[in-house]
């Protein structure tokens, strides 16, 4: 039988492929052995320490696999899986339709799409990973041996996934009922070195068992990079719990809104887009507006009263167009006017609910300021040359932190509630801007750009990062595309565990219709 011959019927036969042991993987891979290819991936194998061997079968006429997997989790610091792969460089995305077999053992058995860095089991990753619950999130690991985190879906149970790598950034698409993609999650930030392991895997979660599921439908490719002026721009709603740095998607659309605000009971979040307000529930749906008057254009400088009545806005509809404070009914009505000056930007609000403190720019100059809530005279508490910016009160309404540029470079400071006292808190090389307290005034977080960004534009690699306030320690909870509009305002959940965002990316526009 001739070559030709043996691909033909390669073609047509449903060819069976059991796995290699993990050991004998790995030697064939120190060995520089050739690859046992399976469908369009290059091999094969167990990832870390696995009790029973793994299986691949494939059917080239319907183009899918089904992986027999075992394994203990895919999460933590250590992975344990069976993984079927390709090694790639460049943009890459993985599509497929996958389907679990049997009813299971655990409800967290999974499959993904992924894209790893090597085979070890502690290697840095990002997967599309479907439960068998239907629960779907875009897992990773930022750096060998580092703890799992995830971004959860808004959607559950699909059928069809994706997983795109642009760049150094990983998101997740779920078709609909239709077929079309949604981009469904937040994205994150990996740097991978080329090349780089993608494909399919299956995990039991439960080292005693082993699951199967069929991936179909593959289709494995290589992407352009997204071009900005050939791209959509999509917001993605994010809350993060703070004590797992994981994060979960509440809502995702194709247009750009920004600076969400975590309502006092605790159920609602609202933001602004197209210059209204808008309200959705923390578990997701179709956002409300707000009805705001006259005011319909509102930008991302928005807050809540302390007692949850009243809700202040900054916006540019009236006279010159240059924002104003105004103070509205929580749940709509006639807006208020608080700043007679402007441009002003609110940003703050005293516990006590008596005092607004703003970012005013008067004589070329933007500073601090606050107003009585009722209106007033406004008082100026900052002089310092250079912009003065994202002015918040303490819990305890001693202290407002802001950041200012008065060293060089944006940095966060805090100062007495009536000016005094201004001291310095952040010292790194980065730029840190818009800080917000946690309620019990033990944590920040606050915005971190790159140290050659200047001002706070939109559409730049960032990081949301947390200070504990007694010890100074800083640490990162996620490094995303934003910017302007991610966090400018009042976040945290009342119970102090979570706080929501607004992350961005830029994709293709055909990435929403394939």
């Amino acid at each position: 039988m001739d070559r030709k011959q043996i691909v033909y019927l390669t073609a047509l036969t449903f060819v069976s492929v059991v796995a290699l042991p993990a050991k004998n993987a790995a030697l064939a891979r120190q060995s520089g052995a050739p690859a046992t290819s399976v469908g369009i991936f290059e091999n094969r194998g167990d990832v870390g320490t696995v009790l029973h061997e793994g299986s691949v079968e494939y059917d080239a006429a319907k183009r899918s696999y089904t992986i027999a997997g075992s394994g203990e989790n895919m999460w933590f610091g250590r992975d344990a899986f069976q993984f079927v792969w390709k090694k790639m460089s460049g943009d890459v995305t993985l599509t497929a339709d996958i389907s679990f077999l049997g009813k299971g053992v655990n409800e967290h058995r999974k499959a993904v799409l992924m894209t790893r860095q090597s085979l070890d089991a502690d290697s840095p990753y990002a997967d599309v990973a479907l439960h068998g619950s239907g629960l779907t999130s875009l897992q990773f690991r930022e750096e060998k041996g580092a703890v799992t985190h995830t971004i959860q879906a808004n959607i559950s149970a699909p059928k069809r996934l994706r997983i795109e790598k642009r760049g150094a950034y990983f998101s997740m698409w779920l078709a609909d009922e239709k077929g079309e993609f949604h981009l469904a999650s937040g994205s994150t930030r990996i740097a991978l070195k080329e090349p780089f392991y993608v494909g399919i895997g299956v995990c039991s979660h439960d080292k005693d068992v082993v699951e199967k599921a069929v991936f179909s439908n593959v289709d494995l490719k290589a992407a352009e990079p997204a071009a900005a002026a050939a791209s959509t721009l999509y917001s993605t709603l994010e809350i993060i719990t703070v004590a797992s740095a994981d994060r979960r998607a509440i809502y995702v659309a194709p247009e750009r809104f920004e600076a969400p605000n975590w309502m006092p009971d605790g159920k609602n979040l609202i933001f602004n887009r197209n210059g209204r307000i808008e309200k959705i529930p923390v578990t997701g749906g179709t956002p409300q507006i707000i009805d705001t008057g006259f005011a319909t254009r509102c930008n991302n400088d928005h807050g809540i009263s302390p007692d949850g009545t009243q809700l202040v806005i900054s916006d540019g509809s009236q006279g010159d167009h240059q924002s104003l404070v105004y103070i509205v009914p929580i749940g709509g009505g006639t807006p208020r006017r608080i700043t007679q000056k402007s441009p002003s930007y609110w940003h703050g609000w005293s516990p006590d609910g008596k005092t607004l403190a703003f970012v005013g720019e008067r004589n070329g100059e933007f500073d601090i300021y606050t107003i009585p809530a009722a209106g007033g005279e406004e008082t100026r508490l900052t002089t310092a040359p250079g912009l003065d910016d994202g002015p918040e009160y303490s819990p305890d309404g001693k202290y407002i932190y802001f950041n200012s540029e008065r060293t060089g470079h944006m940095q966060i400071w805090r100062m007495r509630a009536d000016g005094s006292e201004q001291e310095q808190i952040t010292f790194g090389e980065e730029n840190d801007w818009f800080p917000h307290l946690s309620p019990d005034g033990h944590q920040m977080v606050f915005v971190t750009y790159e140290a050659s960004v200047k001002g706070h534009p939109e559409n730049k690699d960032v990081m949301l990062r947390m200070m504990s306030l007694k010890d100074k320690k800083i640490t990162v909870l996620a490094k995303l595309f934003g910017g302007q509009g991610t966090m400018n305002v009042p976040s945290w959940s009342p119970d102090g565990k979570q706080f929501a965002f607004v992350s961005y990316q830029l994709a293709p526009k055909e990435s929403a219709r394939k």
